[in-house]
């Protein structure tokens, strides 16, 4: 699933990295889309749409989507929702970007068939093949990354 590493978490992860100490000869790979080049090429209406808009992540939600639903009270309060913002500015350079993941589950203000769809939807146009970098592994790579402006899968 693509996502954003910790985004289910208050203080989600800044960055993360891959170390290759042992390669799949077949598979393995790691695709990377870039939330601000797809940001950027959405029309204005739609910028102007989500601009406001905040999603509620849980870990719940994403294993929920594979099929794990069975969660303890202490672990449903562990997982609870936090809420993102759908479009952030990088604190750093001030570039505008999309913040996608498999744990945004929900929109604030939206019914949960219009917030799905519209997260698949926008999900589905950040990762077309343009936005998307594929990592092809080899012993030793180390590949960093910044979860601000970037999914993995």
């Amino acid at each position: 699933l693509w996502h954003s590493d910790s985004s289910f978490r208050p203080i989600p992860a800044k960055f993360s990295l891959l170390s290759a100490r042992v390669v799949n000869p077949k598979g393995g790979n790691t695709e990377f889309a870039d939330m601000r080049a797809a940001y950027d090429a959405l029309d204005d209406e739609t910028k102007a749409e989500i601009e406001d808009m905040i999603c509620e992540h849980s870990l719940m939600y994403s294993r929920g989507s594979l099929g794990f639903l069975d969660y303890t009270d202490e672990e449903k309060q562990m997982f609870r929702p936090v809420l993102q913002r759908l479009v952030r500015t990088h604190p750093v350079h001030g570039r505008r970007s999309l913040y996608l993941s498999s744990h945004a589950g929900a929109i604030r203000g939206m019914s949960m068939p219009e917030a799905r769809l519209l997260l698949r939807d926008l999900t589905e146009h950040a990762t077309q093949p343009e936005f998307v970098y594929v990592h092809k592994w080899t012993v030793h790579d180390l590949v960093m990354w910044d979860n601000r402006q970037t999914v993995h899968r």
